[in-house]
Formats: structure tokens, sequence, C-alpha cells
């Protein structure tokens, strides 16, 4: 009952409402809150603040910014949830705060593009070395969804492409990345689709910004070539999945371009499924056959590993 009362009492503001209805919408930061709401930035904080308090709002900072998005799994994010859907779109002040969002949507969209259209180079010359990237999309979705998924981990998101493919089918979908430009190009992306059910999040692979045994699956999609150290990952990955829990590791196997080493930074020129099974026994893992997708002169493959039951993955929860 305190709980219920205290969200009721911060939400109980028009302009607490109008930031609740803006967050459940899209990730906002202090400075894009206040140009939507023509307020001062003490004022906007202090509406943050409360509504944090109450756990109707989740706050994650990315290097210098800080971005507030609609609670999850609070006490107090039903409570959001049903006022979300209470609140009258047809109310002008309401309208023209949307309208404000959607300029703000547009200026991601605009700065995502120019950063994608430096690098986007680098993606396509890699795609012509392998086969289509839809077969690959088609089988790793096959493998994720042979059982259901409440919330999924993709590290190493990118461009937010597997949240893109998989959102519909699942409870929930968190992005993780280290760059905050390919996170706005993901975040763009989620607000263009209209993904409400995803977010993301900078993060290191090797340091997972979450506490342990979370996700009922784990996907690292062309992600651990990068790795200075996979061992490591693959152990940081297995210790946020819920014990029974799947990894899904879409990469190469071995191949002798060393192109890709010197011009795209892989520090793993492919994988052999022995090394993939050796790390996966280390993190508490059991690697299922794997599927293998040949293209011309890379292969593709799918690794599929589970977490065993009674694995402990260690005792520091992380926030």
């Amino acid at each position: 009952m305190e709980v219920l009362l205290k969200g009721l009492q911060s939400i109980a503001e028009p302009t607490r409402l109008r930031v609740l209805g803006l967050c459940a919408h899209a990730e906002l930061t202090v400075s894009e809150l206040v140009q939507i709401l023509g307020q001062s930035q003490p004022r906007v904080s202090r509406h943050l603040k409360l509504l944090m308090e109450a756990g109707l709002l989740e706050r994650h900072q990315e290097g210098n910014w800080a971005y507030f998005r609609l609670s999850d799994n609070q006490p107090c994010s039903e409570l959001g949830r049903l006022i979300i859907d209470l609140i009258p779109i047809d109310d002008p002040k309401l309208a023209l705060d949307f309208q404000r969002l959607e300029d703000i949507k547009v200026e991601r969209a605009r700065k995502a593009h120019e950063y994608f259209s430096k690098n986007a180079s680098d993606w396509h010359e890699i795609r012509s070395l392998h086969i289509d990237t839809t077969q690959i999309e088609s089988a790793f979705k096959g493998k994720l969804l042979e059982e259901p998924v409440e919330e999924l981990l993709d590290v190493g998101t990118g461009t937010g492409r597997v949240l893109e493919l998989v959102s519909s089918e699942v409870g929930s979908v968190v992005g993780l990345d280290i760059s905050r430009e390919m996170l706005a190009i993901a975040r763009n992306n989620i607000d263009r689709a209209g993904l409400n059910n995803c977010q993301v999040r900078q993060g290191d692979m090797y340091q997972i910004p979450f506490g342990n045994s979370r996700f009922d699956a784990v996907c690292l999609n062309m992600v651990l070539h990068y790795a200075l150290d996979p061992r490591m990952c693959l152990r940081e990955a297995a210790r946020v999945i819920k014990p029974g829990g799947r990894l899904i590791l879409v990469d190469f196997a071995p191949h002798r371009m060393d192109s890709l080493r010197d011009d795209h930074a892989h520090h793993w020129l492919g994988f052999e499924d022995t090394q993939i099974e050796e790390f996966c026994i280390d993190a508490g893992l059991s690697l299922s056959k794997p599927e293998h997708l040949p293209g011309d002169p890379l292969t593709v493959c799918i690794w599929t590993a589970r977490r065993d039951p009674e694995t402990e993955q260690g005792n520091n929860e992380k926030t």
C-alpha cells in the first residue's frame, strides 16, 4: 500500500505526468526533456528524481549523459504502464510534447545516419564475404526461438539489428554496446520501429552491468572475434544467464583473411568448434551441436550452449 501511495503521489502533478508519458515512448536525457517541456533543468531534474524514487522511471548512464525511461521491473512499473494507457492522446499540451519528441527523434536519426554513412563501407565489405545475411539471421532466430525467451541480452548490439529481428517474439530485449555512436544508431532504429520492449545500454562485454542470473538468453552476434579475451567474455555472459538458460553465439569459422585483422580490428580469425567448447566448459556452459553456414571465403557458425542449472556463477552482484 505504501509503495502504491508513493507512486500515485509522484504522478499526481501535470509535468510529472507529461514526463512519464514521454519516457514511455523513448529514452530521453534531461536536456531533451528540457527542450520538450520548456522548463528549467533544475525543475525537470527534480521531477525526474521524484519519479525515480517512486520506482516509475529508471536511469542509466552513458559517458556524461544520463538517459531516463519507464521502469520495467520495479514495484510501481505496472502502475506506470496503467497510467500511460489512461493518458488522453487528444490533450493539446501532450500533443505538442509528442510533436517535439518527434523533432528530437528526427535529429537523432540525422546524427546516426551521418555516423553510419562514414562507416557503412566496413559492414558492406565484410557481408560480401559470407552467405546472405538473411540466411544467417533466419538460422539465428530459429535457434533462439526454439524455446520461449522472456528476457534477452544482446551483447555488442551495434546497430541493434538483433533487437529489430526478435522483439516481436520475446518479452523484452536489452542491447549492450561500448560505443555511444553505435548506441545512437540502435536507439534511432528502436524509435523508428516503435520497439517499446527494447532498450539499449552502454557497457563492456567484460563487465556486463547486470546482476547474476538475470536473462533467459544471451547472444553475441558477430562480436567474439573483436574480443581480446573470449574466455573472459563468455564467463561474463554465462554469469548473467539464468540456470538452464542459453547462450547463442554467431561468429566465423577459422579463416586466413588477415585483412580483417589489419583493416577491421578483428583480433581472432574465426574459431574452431573445439575452442568454443573449451571456452563454454570454462564458463559452466554445455555446448550443443553447432550449425555451419558455408560461404566464400567465410563460413559463419552458430553455437548454442546452456548454463548448467547446478552451476553458480559467482557471488558478486552488479547493479
